[in-house]
């Protein structure tokens, strides 16, 4: 009677783990989809608008596209393992399907993070108060974008290398010890060294461009409040109405911004958990894979608070007269 009692309790259990697994898979499936798509419709526009409506391009659209671009692979390549996993699927893959995947989603995620990084340092410097120190960086910011970013990509895409050589595919289902990428890949062998280096040039490029954010909003925010108590003592609908744009761009930078760093210190604090604790916790896993998914999967719908070129009319009249030339 007491093994018919704990087969049947170990039955529920485990019927009770698969359907908490469908529910978050279905849940991240809404995710992915979301985020994947608002990313591409403003990559979509980003690139539409730099080729075949030039005069409609912002001077911020370079560094969005990147940043949709990043996201939108850092989502598909995030969510789509998590989600075959979560239906109870385990597909057969290569050693090489499982580095490409889990290379793709680091170099991006390092993407991401300096997109943001310098949207937010682009907008403050777009904003600042005008004087001859900030003179010759407002004149020349934009020139330096594009050589940034390629020279982001190309950091990135040496630094995650190593994960070439160190991943491999699991072939045995009980095989946990050294997981890296659950639940599909492992490290396949370890050093010390090179992993101290790996993750030292992690930790110093985020607490690089983690300071430059709070920085740069810091000095948003104060600029904001210092033309507010100035438009209310002038009292100047002219001055107040020729300033929203930009402090409507600001406002939704300074969203992106908090929004990173809320989800980067929770998705820090659950991985350290995860590594110091005593044993694997696959809801805690499944936790920390939506949190990470959540910035790239928001950004898009943020963005597009600023965006009014997605309903313009002038997309489809501009279709209509290259059909009929």
């Amino acid at each position: 009677m007491d093994v018919l009692s704990v087969a049947g309790r170990s039955q529920r259990d485990r019927l009770s783990m698969i359907a908490r697994d469908t529910t978050f898979g279905v849940f991240l499936t809404i995710q992915t989809g979301a985020g994947f798509l608002g990313n591409c419709l403003l990559f979509t526009l980003y690139m539409y608008t730099f080729f075949t409506l030039p005069h409609k391009k912002k001077p911020a659209d370079g560094i969005l596209a990147h940043l949709t671009l990043a996201n939108s692979l850092t989502v598909l390549f995030r969510g789509v393992p998590n989600i075959i996993r979560s239906f109870g699927k385990r597909p057969e893959i290569s050693d090489t399907e499982c580095k490409l995947v889990l290379y793709i989603h680091r170099v991006t995620r390092g993407i991401s993070l300096y997109t943001t990084s310098l949207q937010s340092s682009f907008q403050a410097v777009t904003i600042a108060v005008s004087g001859c120190k900030w003179a010759w960086l407002k004149n020349n910011i934009s020139t330096f974008i594009q050589p940034s970013m390629f020279f982001c990509w190309i950091i990135n895409m040496v630094m995650y290398s190593d994960i070439i050589l160190k991943i491999e595919a699991i072939r045995n289902t009980s095989d946990v010890a050294f997981w890296y990428y659950r639940p599909f890949c492992k490290v396949s062998m370890y050093d010390h060294q090179v992993a101290m280096a790996v993750h030292s040039s992690m930790i110093i490029q985020d607490s690089l461009f983690l300071s430059l954010m709070a920085c740069s909003s810091i000095y948003m925010v104060t600029v904001l409040t210092k033309h507010h108590r100035t438009a209310q003592s002038i009292r100047s609908s002219a001055c107040s109405s020729r300033s929203s744009p930009e402090r409507k761009a600001t406002q939704v930078i300074l969203t992106l911004v908090c929004c990173f760093i809320f989800f980067y210190w929770i998705d820090s604090f659950l991985i350290a958990y995860s590594h110091f604790g005593s044993k694997l916790n696959w809801q805690l896993g499944n936790i920390n894979n939506f949190i990470t998914s959540c910035y790239p999967t928001i950004c898009p719908f943020i963005l597009m608070k600023n965006e009014n070129r997605i309903s313009r009319v002038h997309f489809f009249n501009s279709r209509t007269r290259i059909f009929f030339h």
